[in-house]
């Protein structure tokens, strides 16, 4: 059991109810933080990733939002304040369909999806907690990025360049934001299978980990660790940066 470094923090992990999110929402509360764990339609699994932390010993608790809507997002808001208290840590995870499509295909609606969850979410939930950070002078606001921006995945113009707006947001908010204690980081993970990646080919993952210098793909606790860590104390002169969580599959 780690350390509870986090005791005492208010965490709100978005999509938090599978995949990268749930692993998010365990280790922000195997730390000590009472964590909000937010999902969207999947509210039996939202549940068990909460008692999966409270069996733990830990303190946790689902809550329902759609993190696009403006009205939801001060729903949700205003939920996790009344069960907890002002949020500390915000960790911005959620995301949907991310179609391939090649430029003859692509719209600009399918870039606004995108977008939708990768600049408008992230803008709603900040402008939602950063009163109550600074009013403390202290916050964490970590969003969860991807190696495609660096490798420039195609077909997928559509996804790399909402996550590449994703990373300005990160750098611009972190010297808007370091005056008041806030940080403000990215972390980017490589290709981390997890369930929508279900139907994928076994060959396709040994194809991908055959160029990790590490030589493996990643698990979803390597997110997390490093998600932890930022929201953690020990991080708290780290501020503006994007953290590759690939074995090295992109240098920068």
């Amino acid at each position: 059991m780690p350390e509870k470094d986090l005791a005492n923090r208010v965490a709100l992990v978005t999509g938090a109810s599978r995949g990268l999110g749930a692993a998010m929402a365990q280790s922000l509360g195997h730390r000590g933080a009472k964590v909000a764990v937010n999902y969207f339609a999947g509210a039996e699994k939202a549940e068990a990733v909460a008692a999966g932390i409270r069996h733990a010993g830990g303190i946790a608790q689902p809550f329902g939002a759609d993190v696009r809507d403006e009205k939801q997002v001060d729903r949700l808001i205003g939920e996790v304040t009344k069960k907890w208290g002002p949020i500390d840590i915000l960790v911005l995870n959620a995301t949907g369909p991310q179609p391939m499509l090649k430029i003859e295909e692509l719209t600009w609606q399918a870039c606004l999806d995108q977008l939708e969850f990768f600049v408008k979410s992230p803008v709603l939930l900040v402008k939602a907690t950063v009163a109550g950070m600074k009013e403390r002078k202290y916050g964490r606001i970590i969003q969860i990025g991807s190696e495609v921006f660096e490798s420039g995945l195609a077909p997928f113009s559509n996804y790399v360049s909402a996550k590449g707006a994703q990373l300005g947001l990160t750098r611009s908010w972190a010297k808007e934001l370091g005056p008041w204690g806030i940080t403000v980081n990215i972390v980017s993970p490589g290709w981390i299978p997890v369930e929508r990646h279900a139907d994928i080919p076994d060959s396709s993952k040994q194809g991908y980990a055959s160029q990790v210098p590490l030589g493996r793909q990643g698990v979803p606790d390597d997110v997390a660790q490093m998600v932890a860590f930022l929201a953690s104390d020990a991080a708290n002169f780290i501020t503006g940066q994007k953290i590759s969580v690939n074995g090295g599959n992109t240098l920068e």
